[in-house]
């Protein structure tokens, strides 16, 4: 594999002492890969918007260029204008621009209905001082009601000022290939870049599937059943099968590879030295 390729790495705030710890060894290991950016997850809560806020600024001043999400759950223009200030002050150049899932019970999203209008703020308010990423989902948002309306939803992002996307992880490189192909016919010529999700644990990975759409083909499923009793085989088997992934969505074009690790760092490492790319 090329040594030029792009990655970026996918981790969300620690919760305590030891998380923070253990995140900071993750990103101490997964520097050596070079990676473009470290992205941040943010939630709902104002606690964990603390959080992704120091996580972000520990990362900078550690030298990683950190990219911090924004939802538009719960936002409001005040106080995402003041959060975007600090980020420019702390020289993050990089934001991922998300419309969030609405917590359960919650009716009131914020004052943004949709991620292109954050978008569409964050440019108004910033000018281009971010790199602005959006989420691309090539089977299609769960709560879209068909395909071609969840592309138009895309579209409107990127047209609303994206610089480029990363998907929500997949198994099937056709689809990534398929909804790239369809994104371009509509005029959008900005990167998509492919997320990826090491396989670990499948109960975990079947719950996170059916929460944001994501399929797990019919194979890979059984086989997931016959490595239940023996995590080593399974460990194994994920490994083949992302690594197998990733090879096919380079030798296809793809413009890098975004990684979710969920906080761990060998699930990741194992496929980047099957891959070797990037190791300094």
């Amino acid at each position: 594999m090329s040594n030029a390729l792009e990655t970026s790495f996918e981790f969300f705030p620690p919760r305590t002492p030891v998380g923070q710890e253990k995140l900071a060894s993750l990103c101490d290991r997964l520097v050596a890969y070079d990676p473009t950016f470290f992205s941040v997850t943010y939630g709902a809560g104002a606690s964990v918007r603390e959080r992704t806020l120091d996580a972000v600024i520990r990362a900078r001043r550690g030298n990683v260029d950190a990219a911090p999400h924004l939802s538009c759950i719960g936002s409001d223009r005040e106080n995402l204008a003041e959060l975007l200030a600090t980020y420019q002050r702390e020289g993050v150049r990089r934001i991922v621009a998300l419309r969030g899932d609405v917590p359960s019970g919650e009716i009131s999203v914020g004052e943004f209905r949709y991620a292109n209008e954050l978008i569409e703020f964050i440019r108004e308010e910033t000018g281009d001082a971010f790199e602005l990423i959006a989420a691309a989902y090539p089977e299609m948002h769960p709560q879209a009601p068909n395909y071609e309306t969840d592309l138009r939803y895309f579209v409107n992002k990127m047209q609303a000022g994206a610089d480029k996307a990363i998907t929500q992880y997949f198994y099937d490189a056709e689809a990534y290939f398929h909804f790239v192909e369809k994104a371009q016919a509509q005029g959008i010529d900005k990167p998509i870049i492919p997320g990826i999700m090491p396989i670990v644990d499948a109960d975990k990975l079947r719950r996170f599937s059916a929460t944001c759409g994501a399929s797990i083909p019919r194979w890979i499923d059984k086989q997931l059943d016959a490595y239940a009793m023996d995590p080593q085989s399974l460990q194994a088997f994920g490994q083949e099968v992302v690594t197998r992934l990733c090879e096919r969505l380079i030798e296809g074009g793809a413009p890098g590879l975004h990684f979710y690790t969920l906080n761990q760092a060998e699930p990741t490492l194992a496929v980047l030295d099957n891959l070797n790319v990037n190791r300094a």
